[in-house]
């Protein structure tokens, strides 16, 4: 056998050689047999020299094989004991059966075999279970991506610290853009004497330039109430951490200057070019202003937003000549549709609903036809005795339509005109949206980051008590025309009252003008507080759910209703609005389980807290002293955990200014 295996193997080109070579030998042979001799030795020579060369060089292979192979071997054992990688194999319960020595050195005994994958990366387990191929994880001080083979319950982990450390670096060094603006510069300055406005200018120049030097950012004045402030993300993280106190250190000058003045400021970063962190930061400041300024907003290249500030009541701002403008405005875009699809928030209340009507007597006023977009299936129990006095006139009724007529009507040269909202998600048909590019958008909730998409006139006021006193003060600049009906008017003034809680909070000089107005062209208070009269049964409900109130970080009213008992969002907002008026509350929120399995929650303030602020943070929003949020897939005790959770977060943030 060994004999057999030693036997040389010449290759099939040789042996066909050798075949040809015997042939012709033969011939020889048989015309010269002298010739034939000498061949044949020749031919048997060769033969006995190939068998040779074909040995040696079978020998030299088998000894490269044999040789190979060892270091291979070797280098594999050596990879596997020596290499710095960490490679671990696990138990199917998750328990550590092996590990290479490079691990030993995680280990509190020198080694982790025994050890749950817990003691390595509470996050092992989970990201296994859910088959995740790759991680990132911390041990100790390095940072480390791991490589899960979950079918052979064996991860790979390779060092990433330097990786991680470049990244960080990198990030740390993006540039980042600051505008700032003087919110209210102009109307302060308007008529100052030049000697106090040089002061002004002195001061808060003085003020910016100490700020940006501190933290290391390059400022640049470049208009009288604009500043461009240029920044790494490294810088802006440190803002973040101090919550932007620049805000709180300007209300400070303000008191000694006694100049009531405040900034915003947008800002952009991301992974982005310059012109685009200036469109973000731009975007940003716009943003900050028109959620009532005195705040910051920070906006990434994937569009995400982050808000700094915004706690005081915005000054008012709002002037004749402004309201004057949009109206005009609005009558032109009004004259150049065919017709108006007017259309309120989803569950609509009296502020929507009048201010929808105002628009429509808009419309009719210059000649064109306006529907109010109505879904009769989303109508609370608070504003059906609205809805049943609208039905009972005809003239007014017969331009309430619903979403799929309007879908019929709208045209690529109708005008949607969009009231008491600027998010997209929540109007009555989000598809309407889409049919045309004239869109106008009236609200006096502050600005949300979901917007509107390209919409071609916006009148967003935050400081006013409600959309219908805008709409109210639009009508005053509307050529004579369709006189405004006495139900119209009284729909209006219904959606100032009720916002404004009977004339208590966010009503100003402006507010009591435009309820006068209204007043004066018919409108009927008694029929109003017939509007707001309630259910006997309604009522029993809401004191039933105050009864479970708790009293949070002093002045915090938090009630909760039991899990299974289904509120309406009405019936919530009036809790809320009820608690509010209890001693010693500043603020109240009310959480209870909806028809439609979600988990709604009401804020409402004095002002003191801005309730906006913490109900963004649970996905909500609204004004600064009325607010409210809808949570999916949780339970009434997580939604009370989390609120506390964030109003603790909200109070440190106070309590460090």
């Amino acid at each position: 056998m060994s004999e057999m295996k030693k036997r040389p193997k010449l290759s099939n080109h040789l042996w066909l050689i050798y075949a040809v070579s015997v042939i012709l030998l033969g011939l020889i042979w048989y015309f010269e047999w002298i010739l034939g001799i000498i061949m044949t030795v020749l031919l048997v020579l060769s033969f006995y020299y190939t068998i040779q060369i074909e040995r040696r060089i079978n020998d030299e292979t088998e000894q490269y094989i044999s040789t190979l192979s060892y270091r291979v071997k070797k280098v594999g054992e050596e990879a596997l004991l020596e290499m710095p990688i960490g490679i671990i194999l696990y138990s199917e319960d998750y328990n550590v059966e092996w590990a290479n020595p490079y691990m030993n050195q995680f280990g509190e005994d020198d080694s982790i075999v025994g050890e749950s994958l817990n003691a390595i990366s509470e996050d092992l387990i989970p990201m296994i279970k859910e088959n995740h191929d790759e991680i990132r994880i911390e041990l100790d001080a390095y940072e480390f991506q791991a490589t899960i083979r979950k079918e052979e319950r064996l991860i790979y982990l390779f060092d990433r610290t330097e990786q991680a450390e470049l990244e960080t670096l990198y990030k740390n060094d993006q540039t980042v853009l600051f505008i700032i603006f003087l919110d209210n510069y102009d109307e302060i300055t308007q008529n100052m004497e030049d000697t106090i406005k040089s002061q002004l200018n002195s001061e808060v120049t003085s003020f910016l330039n100490k700020w940006s030097h501190d933290n290391g950012l390059y400022l640049k004045r470049t208009s009288q109430d604009r500043f461009l402030a240029v920044g790494t993300k490294e810088i802006l993280d440190h803002l973040e951490k101090t919550k932007f106190d620049i805000l709180d250190e300007m209300h400070e000058l303000n008191s000694e200057l006694d100049i009531p003045i405040t900034l915003s400021i947008g800002v952009g970063v991301g992974n982005a070019t310059l012109p685009e962190l200036g469109q973000l930061a731009q975007s940003s400041l716009d943003l900050a202003l028109g959620r009532g300024g005195d705040q910051v907003a920070i906006k990434d290249d994937s569009g995400k937003v982050r808000f700094y500030g915004g706690k005081t009541n915005p000054m008012e701002k709002r002037t004749r000549v402004r309201a004057r403008v949009i109206s005009h405005a609005l009558k032109d875009l009004v004259r150049a549709s065919d017709r108006v699809i007017i259309m309120g928030h989803q569950a609509p209340d009296m502020d929507s609903i009048g201010s929808a009507i105002g628009i429509l007597n808009i419309a009719q006023t210059n000649g064109v036809d306006g529907y109010i977009v109505f879904d009769p299936e989303d109508v609370s129990t608070g504003v059906q005795r609205l809805v049943n006095a609208i039905k009972a006139e005809p003239a007014i009724w017969q331009h309430f339509i619903d979403p799929d007529m309007a879908e019929d009507l709208i045209t690529s040269r109708s005008l949607i005109v969009v009231v008491d909202t600027h998010k997209p998600s929540m109007v009555v048909s989000k598809r309407l949206l889409a049919k045309t590019d004239y869109k106008v958008v009236i609200d006096h909730h502050r600005r949300a980051e979901e917007f509107i998409e390209n919409p071609t006139l916006v009148y967003m006021e935050p400081y006013a008590s409600s959309t219908a006193e805008l709409v109210t003060e639009l009508l005053e600049y509307q050529p004579k025309g369709e006189k405004l009906k006495m139900l119209e008017a009284t729909a209006l003034l219904a959606g100032i009252i009720v916002d404004t809680k009977s004339f208590t909070l966010r009503t100003g000089s402006r507010t009591f003008d435009a309820a006068s107005y209204l007043r004066a062209k018919g409108a009927d208070t008694v029929l109003v507080q017939q509007f707001l009269k309630e259910d006997l049964d309604l009522y029993v409900k809401r004191s039933k759910l105050i009864e479970r109130t708790k009293i949070y970080r002093n002045s915090i009213a938090i009630t909760k209703a039991d899990p299974g008992d289904i509120f309406g969002p009405v019936l919530i907002a009036q809790t809320a609005d009820t608690l509010l008026t209890m001693t010693g509350i500043s603020a109240s929120f009310v959480i209870a389980e909806r028809s439609d399995g979600r988990i709604g929650i009401s804020a409402r303030s004095l002002g003191e807290i801005n309730v906006q602020i913490i109900m963004e943070k649970m996905d909500g929003g609204g004004h600064l002293t009325n607010a409210a949020t809808q949570i999916e897939d949780t339970t009434i005790d997580d939604a009370e955990m989390l609120l506390k959770d964030i109003l603790d977060e909200y109070y440190e943030g106070r309590d460090t200014e």
